[in-house]
Parts: C-alpha cells; sequence; structure tokens
C-alpha cells in the first residue's frame, strides 16, 4: 500500500505545521509554501491533513 501526499500551493499559507508534524519528513518549505519532497516516505497516518487549517493537503492511497 502507498500513499501520495500533494499540497495545493494556493491554499498554502505557509505556516509549516505540515512540515512540524510529520513523523517522516515528506515535506519542506520553499518560497513560503509547503512542497512535498519525500512522497515515497509518505505513511498515510494523515497527520498532516489533520494540522492543515487550510485544508491545503490531501492523501491518497494508491
Amino acid at each position: 500500500m502507498a500513499f501520495i501526499p500533494t499540497v495545493d500551493e494556493e491554499k498554502c499559507a505557509g505556516c509549516e505545521e505540515c512540515v512540524d508534524v510529520c513523523p517522516v519528513e515528506v515535506f519542506e518549505m520553499q518560497d513560503d509554501k509547503s512542497v512535498v519532497v519525500e512522497p515515497d516516505e509518505c505513511l498515510g497516518c494523515e497527520s498532516c491533513v489533520e494540522v492543515c487549517e487550510e485544508g491545503a493537503i490531501t492523501v491518497e492511497e494508491i
């Protein structure tokens, strides 16, 4: 089972909450926005989805 995390750049407020909460460092900040840099590491825990107040993050199971 694999997971694909995505960030909607238009919705991202740059709060860094997803970067801080992700246990496997899927995200990093680039130009004040969160960017998925290690999608293969995603565990599907959806901690990032829960902390994103803007609703900018989705995690899809493939």
